[in-house]
């Protein structure tokens, strides 16, 4: 049953609660075929909350509910039944629209325009004023890495390039919920890292990042927390921590050791455990790292490329931060050099070519004031000469006039 707003204002408010960007409960989804009987379940009474500042994963194999889901968050679904908040309001609540921004899994553009008419498409959409629509979108595109493409119609991108316009279209309008449906699709490395990296960011801030995908490396690398769908229903949830940790089993990591120390560490772990359940071998680094460090050195040699660039996050998205301490990623750091270089140790002063000389702009206006007023004079008297002109031609036309009309003798 509905509450009502008398009732909803004397209801205490939870602190937890208040921490709650979208709140899900009883979540379910039944699709129906034209005559109305029930097709498919495609989500079957989901459970979850996403807390602010959270990146928050949906994990699943294709049709297990994932953007099914996401679809009714967004309010373009109705659920069958259960119970959806997002801000504290239904999904459905038009306000609450302008703080999302959403990245579809299929990008969906208009073919025809080219980046900076898109991005100014949907900044439009969102009543933001022209000065500020053509300033974010040429910090977005620079962030996505088109900037060589600025003019390119979106229609002649790679599926890669217009992931990256799409993103930067889901965040044109700075959104407080930020939902992703497989973002690093159809990306290089490169921008899957950025990706991550501009999420990261994003949380860091206090925006809540809910992301989909099915490249769970790219998931555990940024998310916080998980659901896991199976057939429409979760599956497990919880943090990667909670998740992932093996509590029987142990890992010793050391620097390379002498062959007799080996020897010891090896024979006291046996003397403990079965021989067979230890085993010795080099760490090795993901393939991921291993490439980034390649095109990093190759960008270190000012290799050129005329492929999508490295960009960094758009300064309007990082306008808050304020508590974030400081990051150890190269593009984040990149966003704090220009304050570094800004150096004030007193008030600014105007330089001297700035300063005005007031004596000469009085002495100028007293000019400008006489040369008016003498124009003015002549303008009168010339008015004056052409009306007395005019009297006269009036005067001879009356009297011709009068002449004719007497009776001749």
């Amino acid at each position: 049953m509905v509450s009502t707003i008398a009732e909803q204002s004397t209801t205490p408010v939870v602190q937890g609660q208040a921490d709650e960007v979208i709140s899900v409960q009883g979540l379910t989804k039944v699709f129906k075929d034209f005559w109305g009987r029930p097709k498919a379940k495609a989500v079957n009474n989901v459970d979850f909350e996403v807390k602010r500042g959270e990146v928050f994963g949906l994990l699943g194999p294709n049709g297990s509910g994932k953007s099914t889901t996401i679809k009714m968050l967004l309010g373009l679904l109705y659920p069958t039944r259960g119970h959806i908040e997002v801000f504290g309001h239904s999904p459905r609540h038009v306000a609450t629209k302008s703080r999302i921004g959403y990245l579809p899994e299929e990008s969906y553009l208009y073919r025809y325009l080219n980046s900076q008419e898109t991005l100014d498409f949907f900044g439009n959409l969102f009543n933001l004023n022209p000065v500020e629509r053509r300033k974010r979108a040429d910090q977005l595109i620079e962030m996505v890495g088109l900037n060589n493409a600025r003019n390119r119609q979106v229609g002649e991108f790679s599926k890669g390039m217009q992931r990256r316009i799409g993103l930067a279209q889901a965040l044109i309008n700075d959104p407080d919920l930020v939902i992703l449906d497989e973002p690093t699709a159809g990306l290089d490395p490169i921008g899957c890292r950025e990706i991550k990296d501009l999420i990261v960011a994003l949380a860091k801030r206090g925006k809540t990042v809910i992301l989909s995908s099915h490249l769970l490396s790219d998931v555990e690398d940024v998310c916080d927390r998980v659901v896991i769908y199976y057939g429409g229903r979760i599956q497990a949830k919880g943090t990667l921590q909670e998740l992932l940790t093996t509590p029987d089993v142990t890992r010793i990591t050391t620097p390379v050791l002498k062959r007799e120390t080996m020897s010891r560490v090896l024979e006291i772990i046996r003397s403990e455990v079965r021989e067979d359940a230890v085993s010795v071998d080099n760490p090795t680094q993901n393939l991921e790292s291993y490439f980034l460090g390649v095109v990093e050195r190759a960008r270190a040699e000012e290799t050129t490329t005329s492929g999508a660039l490295a960009g960094s996050v758009a300064d309007y998205l990082r306008a808050d931060e304020k508590e974030a301490g400081p990051s150890q990623d190269k593009m984040l750091d990149r966003l704090t050099v220009a304050e570094d270089k800004v150096s004030t140790a007193g008030s600014v002063q105007t330089p001297a070519e700035d300063q005005v000389d007031h004596s000469k702009l009085d002495q100028l206006a007293q000019g400008q004031g006489v040369a008016s007023k003498a124009a003015d004079s002549a303008g009168i008297e010339q008015a004056q000469q052409k009306l007395d002109e005019a009297n006269d031609k009036l005067s001879s036309l009356l009297e011709d006039s009068s002449d004719s009309s007497k009776p001749q003798s």
